[in-house]
């Protein structure tokens, strides 16, 4: 998400005019008529827009002003099956083996298989005392200890003093809690329950099971137990119980390498606007959130308006997935579609039904290599990464897709005529709040939200249940996004 495109990538290239809107749905618009709407009179140089964009090879389209050949857009839900069947058909990538504390967040590419028995001994599941035999009990003096190697065998009638995870000693049948054992004045251990609360009665005698508080060996799996398989997610848990089971590193899904151009000589690196420069918002963002959908951010860099530049980045890159900013209309510095065209590249997607964001586009560059090209206007580039980028990394990253779901809006919105909508929300109980300042130059709206909502075209009412996309860091929390 660049900063607004200035002038060339305005707000009018993905939003849209009510007024107009309504006279298109009714036949009676100045387009209907003939005469140029708003994006068309944006005149040639306007960036973000799809009016002029380059027909994908062999589409069949429309012809705009002038006699430009136009592409035919893909409805959104198609657009995102799409880039998740394009990479499921690259050529499959090796497993690597990574440590345990550099594999969260990536996939399983073998199964987890148990390398010992857990627990790998008997082991107290308590404080207290390990006994053999019915009580009462003669108290040994030493005690066993976490961590020690196997202690003395008992014999029937004796107790020794045991720690939680120690070594059960051989011969025990039972692990005697602490709060349940008492000693006579003799060094003798009984076991009882103190009184009821109020009762004036003496404590009570505990019938202490055989193998009470004692976890036996094997008790959650012996070696050679698949424990997960092939496709899991390596979570916090997971690496705890590959650790259990004696792994020091895991067989993943390496994650996908991802290498962001950044286009566009109106953008500035530091210090405030001046003089017809805005700030790039896309340069510090776009790499925090291709991590969080799980890809190694290679590089990223700022090439201007300069179609030589490009293409030596795309040719010269060796990431899985090359991510490029603005430039993706036809106007006389929008050089992706040109370059595509220069290297050869299959259009796979060339432009989405989809407000904001539709110039979208996605191409295979190379047998190994997908090229998702994001508008500049930060919404809509966000609105391209969750349908474009993230199902191709989630692919080639091995993970399974989420499970849709949806809540009722909080309040009636707006839709566009003809295309699917994505709004920022946040989730407040069970309904879906629609936040301001959701244009496609806007950070502010997205910044503050939990999910985008799916508006169908023509809006939708308060109370309608709505399909949402979470964002990364509030499905799955910040820390886990960025390790």
């Amino acid at each position: 998400m660049t900063a607004a495109r200035s002038t060339r990538d305005s707000q009018d290239a993905d939003d849209f005019d009510v007024e107009e809107a309504l006279a298109l749905v009714k036949g009676t618009g100045p387009r209907a008529s003939g005469e140029p709407g708003r994006a068309e009179r944006a005149g040639p140089g306007h960036r973000g827009t799809d009016e002029a964009a380059a027909p994908a090879p062999g589409a069949q389209g429309d012809r705009g002003k002038g006699g430009h050949a136009r592409h035919r857009s893909t409805p959104w839900p198609e657009a995102r099956a799409a880039a998740g069947r394009a990479a499921r058909s690259l050529p499959r990538r090796a497993p690597v083996q990574v440590p345990l504390d550099a594999s969260l967040g990536l996939v399983l590419a073998a199964p987890l298989t148990a390398l010992t028995d857990l627990p790998p001994f008997d082991t107290s599941a308590m404080d207290g005392w390990a006994v053999a035999g019915p009580g009462p009990w003669e108290v040994r003096e030493d005690g066993v200890l976490a961590g020690h190697a196997e202690p003395e065998r008992l014999g029937d009638g004796e107790a020794v003093r045991i720690a939680t995870g120690a070594r059960v000693p051989r011969d025990a049948t039972a692990v005697l809690r602490s709060e349940h054992g008492r000693l006579d004045d003799k060094g003798r251990l009984h076991a009882s329950v103190a009184r009821t609360p109020g009762s004036a009665g003496p404590r009570g005698v505990l019938a202490l099971a055989h193998g009470q508080d004692i976890r036996p060996r094997g008790q959650e799996c012996r070696s050679g137990d698949q424990l997960l398989p092939p496709g899991a997610l390596v979570t916090p848990a997971v690496l705890g119980l590959a650790a259990a089971a004696g792994y020091d590193t895991l067989a993943v899904v390496p994650r996908p390498r991802a290498e962001v151009l950044v286009l566009g000589d109106e953008l500035l690196t530091e210090g405030l606007p001046r003089e017809g420069l805005i700030r790039d918002a896309l340069g510090p963002m776009l790499p925090s959130w291709l991590r969080a959908l799980g890809a190694e951010v290679v590089a990223v860099r700022r090439l201007g308006d300069d179609a030589e530049a490009l293409h030596r980045a795309i040719t010269g890159s060796r990431a899985d997935l090359v991510v490029t900013t603005g430039g993706t209309a036809g106007g006389p510095v929008d050089h992706v579609h040109p370059v595509l065209r220069r290297i050869g590249a299959e259009l796979l997607v060339d432009g989405v039904e989809v407000r904001p964001g539709h110039p979208m586009l996605l191409a295979r560059t190379r047998e190994d290599q997908h090229l998702v090209g994001l508008p500049g206007n930060p919404l809509a580039a966000v609105s391209g990464l969750l349908t474009l980028a993230e199902p191709v990394l989630r692919t080639l990253a091995g993970r399974t897709a989420p499970e849709p779901y949806g809540l009722p809006l909080g309040e009636a919105v707006q839709g566009h005529p003809h295309d699917t909508r994505l709004i920022p929300v946040s989730l407040r109980g069970e309904r879906a709040v629609p936040l301001h300042y959701n244009g496609p130059a806007m950070l502010r709206g997205i910044a503050a939200s939990d999910a985008l909502a799916v508006v169908p075209p023509g809006g939708a009412r308060a109370g309608q249940e709505l399909e949402l996309i979470d964002l990364p860091w509030a499905a799955a929390g910040i820390d886990a996004c960025l390790a």
